[in-house]
């Protein structure tokens, strides 16, 4: 028999390569961008000085004194390795944070070979363990996979394993799920759910839908100086939905910042944060109100470093 002709010719090896397909990064970074543009609520006074005691070594200072709760002192630590693969990742990395009530938070950060990066996270209340966890995370050309274990203790059999998995499918389409299963006494489930992130020249699109809700967020890049961003929230089980909405004016020269925001629980914030050069000094402003519930915080920190 002759050849049979087919109008449909087979995908050839290296394709994705050849679109010029990179890594999508973390699953926990899906709405990352959109996130940054929604000012950090702050109440009270606070004062943080920052320290770089050598180029590996850095030490931060934290005073705050809370109108709504107990004011506190906090010490963090960070030591960063030799392996920098980019300004925002170094490796190994160490982080500690203690409280003047006695808690601890640690992270460690390490790069054990060029595609596997592992993370280790503790947290204590006082003297009593609250979290532990261990990441592994695998980055392959056009794929990342994860792996997270939580709180495991095997005497009462309880443990939270999350699976997470992100593809490129074209320069600008990545797809993905999150599989996280947990037992503890009595209890036991599976939740599923899947990702989508579209990266367009001036906006990022990302919905993450499953058993437990949606979660989809919106950003964009107005200029240099305006950023918006919108969230929306739908939780099955509590029977709650919430939406969102904030933005960011940055004026550079005038060496400062603005966010705001207002979401469908009659909520609305701002922050505004200004660098007083040539002296290592950023103040920021804050004020939240709910109308709903009809409280208002305001807050005043100093950052030195």
């Amino acid at each position: 028999m002759g050849n049979i002709f087919s109008p449909f010719s087979a995908p050839r090896k290296g394709a994705r390569r050849a679109e010029g397909l990179c890594n999508p990064g973390s699953f926990d970074e899906l709405h990352r961008k959109c996130k940054d543009v929604f000012p950090q609520q702050i109440e009270g006074v606070k004062l943080i000085i920052n320290k770089s005691l050598s180029s590996h070594f850095q030490v931060s200072h934290t005073v705050h004194m809370s109108t709504i709760g107990h004011s506190s002192y906090h010490l963090n630590t960070t030591y960063l390795g030799d392996q920098q693969l980019s300004a925002t990742e170094t490796f190994p990395t160490l982080i500690g944070d203690i409280s003047s009530a006695g808690s601890l938070s640690a992270q460690i950060l390490h790069l054990i070979t060029e595609r596997i990066r592992t993370k280790a996270v503790f947290q204590t209340q006082q003297a009593k363990f609250t979290t532990w966890q261990f990441d592994t995370e695998y980055r392959g050309d056009d794929y990342t996979a994860t792996l997270t274990l939580g709180n495991p203790d095997l005497i009462s059999e309880s443990v939270i394993v999350v699976a997470h998995f992100l593809q490129s499918m074209t320069s600008r389409l990545v797809l993905g799920g999150e599989l996280v299963y947990h037992r503890r006494a009595g209890e036991e489930g599976t939740i599923v759910t899947l990702a989508g992130k579209y990266t367009a020249l001036k906006w990022i699109a990302t919905l993450n839908l499953g058993y437990g809700g949606a979660h989809a967020s919106y950003y964009h890049r107005a200029n240099d100086q305006i950023q918006v961003g919108v969230e929306f929230e739908a939780n099955t089980r509590l029977q709650e939905t919430s939406f969102a909405y904030g933005y960011q004016l940055t004026l550079p020269e005038a060496n400062m910042i603005f966010k705001g925001f207002l979401d469908s629980n009659w909520c609305v914030g701002a922050v505004l944060e200004k660098k007083i050069p040539p002296l290592p000094v950023t103040l920021v402003l804050g004020a939240f109100l709910n109308h709903w519930k009809h409280r208002f915080h305001c807050g005043f920190s100093i950052i030195v470093g």
